[in-house]
């Protein structure tokens, strides 16, 4: 009888059990996929937090080395009229004039390039690229070598860095 009772207390125990182990296989998949989740979450947010560190620490070196863009920008029709200066002093023959107009032009001009302004290098008969240069006028030209190309430059264009802060006027042939 002892072992009768026994028995039957073993056989609920293991039904029990067997009840429990698919409850307990369904858990600690669902637990399983919750932690996937979680890691996969982290992965995307350490992710999108690298990215961010990335860009703002792009964003400033870039304002670090344009820092002085609007002082520059303002300072550059200054820098137009001493090269005006200079050639109108070139034309009288005012040799005395002319080096004192120079040396105080060369000394801002250095300023400036130490600042990181450089000129945008173009000459005449240079192929016009609309995005680097501005052209403000066409004019027909006698040479078909010289249609598409650059006629003349009206005003220069100017690099901060890398960064073009004042594109060349120029004049096109046609």
């Amino acid at each position: 009888m002892k072992k009768k009772k026994a028995d039957k207390k073993r056989s609920k125990k293991q039904e029990t059990t067997q009840e429990k182990e698919p409850i307990q296989i369904a858990e600690e998949q669902s637990l399983e996929e919750k932690l996937q989740e979680e890691k996969d979450r982290y992965l995307r947010l350490y992710a999108e937090f690298e990215n961010f560190r990335k860009r703002t620490a792009k964003d400033r070196l870039e304002l670090f080395e344009t820092a002085g863009e609007s002082i520059i920008k303002n300072l550059l029709p200054v820098l137009d009229d001493f090269e005006r200066a200079i050639a109108e002093i070139n034309k009288s023959k005012d040799d005395e004039a002319l080096k004192g107009v120079q040396l105080i032009f060369d000394k801002f001009k250095n300023i400036l390039l130490k600042e990181g302004l450089s000129d945008i290098e173009i000459k005449k008969g240079d192929a016009f690229d609309a995005e680097i240069h501005e052209a403000i006028a066409q004019v027909p030209v006698d040479d078909k070598k010289m249609s598409g190309k650059i006629f003349d430059v009206v005003e220069k264009g100017y690099k901060l860095g890398n960064k073009v802060i004042r594109f060349p006027k120029v004049v096109t042939g046609q």
